[in-house]
């Protein structure tokens, strides 16, 4: 039976998960390591074969997840309120379209497909710096349900985009990717990504 300290014990009340970690290779001694999280801390603790012992291996503080709004910084765009309604008023600038091509993985002319955009407008905006209030709306819609759907696969972007440019039955069988043209269109798909994250799926 393994002794907790203090600290293990609070590791355990507090978390109520339990992680897989790799095995340590610790001289002489037989390891089965289990991982408590408390809080923003990861708790180690050792059971050798040979009987009830307690040893702290070490304090793993595991790198601190991405802001919500870092997404949006490097977009160069609000995320919502006053800010983001006067960065659509006066025009998002171009550089957010090619930032936004870049997180979501698209091909330039495959984004500008889906926010309807023209070539011929979109060589226009680039020379002028920026888009027009309509095609910054539709941008920022894409942004909005891409970054949805980022969050609903936890972070894994590869995930994200399959789902997006895949046939959803939850959207009668359409692709997310061709419903953020319209404001009705980007509500279904974050309706929709909200039902899936509370596990709601009728």
């Amino acid at each position: 039976m393994l002794r907790y300290s203090r600290k293990a014990a609070l590791g355990q009340a507090v978390a109520q998960r339990r992680y897989r970690c790799p095995r340590l290779d610790l001289p002489g001694v037989a390891t089965a390591v289990t991982v408590f999280r408390s809080s923003d801390t990861l708790l180690l603790y050792q059971m050798s074969g040979g009987g009830a012992m307690e040893a702290a291996i070490e304090e793993y503080r595991p790198k601190p997840k991405p802001k919500k709004d870092d997404f949006w910084k490097a977009l160069g765009l609000p995320a919502r309120g006053a800010q983001l309604h006067e960065a659509l008023e006066k025009g998002v600038p171009y550089k957010v379209y090619t930032e936004l091509a870049v997180a979501s993985g698209l091909e330039s002319k495959e984004l500008a497909r889906y926010v309807v955009i023209k070539p011929a407008t979109l060589q226009r905006r680039a020379t002028a710096g920026r888009f027009k209030q309509d095609e910054g709306d539709r941008l920022y819609r894409f942004a909005e349900v891409y970054k949805s759907a980022v969050d609903l696969f936890e972070g894994d972007q590869q995930r994200a985009r399959r789902w997006l440019l895949n046939p959803v039955r939850g959207l009668g069988g359409r692709r997310p990717v061709e419903m953020v043209a319209t404001t009705a269109g980007a509500e279904a798909v974050l309706d929709l990504i909200g039902r899936l994250e509370h596990g709601v799926f009728a």
